[in-house]
């Protein structure tokens, strides 16, 4: 057994212990508050990040680029059942989408996308114009990827590839990729508004955490960008004055 696991293993006992006595009253049945969709990026700790350390109160969903999208199996693009579960099934009224800053699956569909028209065009993009800043690293096709990160990457792409064109001109590489992931947000909250699937009550919530000192504020702060589709700072402040401090947003178009 390698030393990782009997670490984790060990934190594990530690976790028994000190929430042995917390689900009593959830064994049979959960009614969680909120279900917050996060990336699956190690750095994003997703109950932490809530300041939550009771059982049943968040449903968390995590997976690379904070989808809640799939494909069926006709090839429909649809609520994932992993998100859908709470909003269906359990009375939550609550979904949260986390995008966090530097987001790999953001960059590799991004990249994905320049090396697209890249290939289009058997030119490289001019730097500035939005698609591809003065110092961006030569981008990776999608197929270069594996299989199911390559899966992922389709499913993030036409979400991400619009707002590309929609970036401010002179952004480095890293800027771009942080408007995107607030784009990208946008798109996943989008989604979920737009489902015949999720109920017409549930308000839906877009954030970004920040652990690179973009926003400004605290390394893990999250930072509100969207609610219920409206992206506009002033509005969202002006609808949410007991959260008006946390509302900012890098990204207008």
């Amino acid at each position: 057994m390698t030393r990782t696991i009997a670490d984790l293993l060990d934190g594990n006992l530690a976790h028994a212990d000190a929430y042995a006595d917390r689900f009593d009253d959830l064994q049979n049945a959960q009614h969680p508050d909120a279900v917050s969709v996060c990336c699956s990026d190690s750095r994003v700790l997703q109950d932490e990040l809530w300041g939550n350390d009771d059982p049943g109160r968040v449903f968390t969903v995590g997976n690379i680029g904070n989808r809640v999208v799939q494909r069926s199996r006709d090839g429909e693009t649809v609520v994932s059942g992993d998100v859908l579960y709470p909003l269906a099934y359990t009375g939550t009224k609550t979904a949260v989408v986390v995008g966090h800053t530097g987001c790999g699956a953001v960059t590799a569909t991004y990249d994905a996308v320049r090396a697209d028209r890249q290939a289009a065009s058997d030119a490289p993009g001019v730097a500035g114009d939005g698609s591809t800043p003065a110092d961006a690293p030569d981008p990776v096709p999608a197929d270069r990827h594996p299989a199911g990160v390559r899966r992922c990457i389709e499913l993030l792409r036409p979400r991400v590839a619009p707002g590309v064109d929609e970036l401010p001109a002179d952004l480095t590489h890293a800027d771009a990729v942080n408007h995107l992931v607030e784009y990208n947000v946008d798109r996943q909250v989008e989604a979920l508004r737009d489902s015949a699937d999720v109920p017409d009550d549930v308000g839906v919530f877009g954030v970004v955490y920040d652990f690179q000192d973009v926003y400004g504020g605290a390394r893990g702060e999250v930072h509100v960008v969207n609610v219920d589709g409206e992206r506009d700072p002033e509005r969202i402040r002006d609808a949410n004055p007991d959260v008006d401090d946390r509302v900012t947003r890098r990204f207008q178009y």
